[in-house]
């Protein structure tokens, strides 16, 4: 007995292998660095911060295939290193910013009114300075290290998380299913976070990822400037900057460095595009 197979249309097979296809290369990307970070002591083949005068500046090679600083250190384990830093720093410096904005949005949209104005008006303040400059102010308060780029993070990133959470609470808490929860008596916590909030929290995942992005960038614009991660631990931003005074006779100090930051952020960019489509979220 012969099954008669029905394909899908040539556009429906565009749509679907696209769609896979940016979820696979942007997880398989992320997976790829995770891998790395974990199996750092494994794969690096050299101490990372280890000196040795005499293969400074070498070009890439065999034995060295990034080759060597100017201190003779081995660009290649720098790099390998260099991920579980820079990983760490798209993460954490998004992950305290989407809890404190979820936080914040789903308060100030549920209870609307003098709540909300409050809230509002601190975002219109933080929104007022330009990102950067805000941060790197608090940095240097502060002073320099990783810690302090965490909490400018955390107080400046969280704003753009609460206004996308607070839009969708408006909207939601009038829906049919919050009435019926407000009529059967349940807690407004409750009702915030058990009903709404996984309702409303879809483009903040896809925000966080595009998010992770700018993250990254900050981190090695941050560490670039000296405000970073202190050397001589191996961060791509730290080796870019390192690097600059030798871009004519040594470029590899500076591009495989600046190439990491670059594929990391494809692939950040690129799951989010895939989550966007998967939960149906435009941004």
């Amino acid at each position: 007995m012969s099954v008669d197979v029905i394909a899908p249309s040539s556009l429906g097979w565009r749509k679907f292998l696209g769609k896979h296809l940016t979820l696979t290369l942007g997880g398989g990307i992320l997976l790829f660095f995770l891998l790395l970070a974990i199996l750092t002591p494994i794969v690096a083949p050299y101490d990372p911060i280890f000196q040795n005068a005499d293969v400074r500046l070498q070009a890439p090679s065999l034995l060295h295939p990034f080759g060597t600083d100017n201190f003779g250190r081995d660009i290649l384990s720098r790099v390998i290193w260099g991920v579980r830093i820079d990983l760490q720093i798209a993460v954490i410096g998004v992950l305290f910013p989407f809890l404190i904005g979820t936080t914040v949005g789903t308060i100030a949209g549920f209870f609307g009114g003098i709540v909300d104005a409050l809230f509002m008006r601190l975002v219109d303040i933080i929104l007022a300075f330009p990102f950067l400059v805000l941060m790197l102010s608090i940095i240097a308060i502060l002073g320099p290290g990783l810690g302090s780029f965490y909490i400018a993070m955390a107080l400046v990133g969280w704003v753009s998380y609460a206004r996308l959470i607070r839009a969708q609470m408006l909207v939601l808490k009038s829906s049919d299913y919050a009435v019926a929860a407000v009529s059967l008596g349940f807690s407004r916590p409750r009702i915030m976070f058990r009903h709404l909030l996984p309702n409303a929290i879809a483009g903040s995942i896809v925000f966080s990822m595009s998010d992770a992005v700018l993250v990254l960038l900050s981190g090695a614009a941050v560490s670039y400037l000296g405000l970073g991660v202190q050397p001589p631990l191996a961060e791509w931003g730290v080796m870019v900057a390192e690097g600059q005074s030798f871009i004519t006779t040594a470029w590899w100090i500076t591009l495989f460095p600046g190439l990491s930051v670059v594929c990391l952020a494809f692939g950040f960019s690129m799951l989010g595009d895939a989550l966007g489509e998967l939960l149906g979220v435009h941004e």
